[in-house]
């Protein structure tokens, strides 16, 4: 696997150019909702996958929302030929291989610091943005119950739409999941896809 080869300078100056890159992009980003963070605990953020922007819109979120160092999760073939993400903290993550167990330790590693967050898109692919229904892998359990730490479940559902304007406009529909060590893999699966269902109907109603 290719692991995180964070460099603080370049993640510092990456940081205002991603803002700036979203807002020129995007007509705004609306947090939809408020969560809890809880006090010393790191965030595995689990989020929905439909676009080439869900790297962005999501280290946004960790970022400037929940204050916490971004580390993400990344399919292998794309990360070699990204090889630069991989100083901004992402790492990879090959499915069809036995090195996806490494991933996870891996990933689970780096929630046993409160500091951090690790980002990962369970649906293992790009899929619509109107998606009723998300599918976790079972690999998730693998990772979640490897942690050691204190760790915050979220996940997150990125609307996108655009009304009067030529921008799109980012919703983001956030969910506490509990935590680690009240973690059940078919409980999270129901937590999400109810929450996914919700976060589609509320995204009807509102307010632009």
């Amino acid at each position: 696997m290719i692991t995180s080869k964070r460099h603080h300078l370049f993640y510092k100056l990456f940081l205002p150019f991603m803002h700036w890159r979203l807002l020129r992009s995007f007509r705004k980003l609306v947090l939809c909702n408020q969560i809890e963070l809880k006090p010393n605990h790191s965030i595995l953020l689990l989020c929905n996958h439909f676009s080439w922007w869900d790297g962005f819109l999501t280290a946004y979120l960790v970022h400037y929302i929940f204050k916490k160092k971004a580390f993400m999760m990344i399919q292998e073939d794309q990360l070699q030929h990204r090889k630069w993400l991989a100083r901004l903290g992402s790492f990879s993550i090959n499915r069809t291989s036995r090195d996806m167990l490494v991933s996870m330790q891996y990933a689970a590693s780096q929630l046993d610091d409160a500091n951090n967050a690790v980002v990962v898109f369970p649906q293992g692919s790009l899929q619509s943005n109107h998606c009723r229904e998300i599918k976790l892998e079972r690999g998730i359990s693998y990772l979640i119950k490897n942690i050691k730490g204190d760790c915050q479940l979220i996940y997150a559902s990125v609307l996108i739409d655009y009304f009067e304007s030529f921008k799109p406009t980012a919703y983001f529909h956030l969910l506490d999941c509990g935590t680690n060590h009240n973690f059940e893999f078919e409980k999270l699966q129901n937590q999400i896809n109810n929450f996914q269902l919700k976060a589609l109907q509320n995204q009807i109603n509102i307010k632009h």
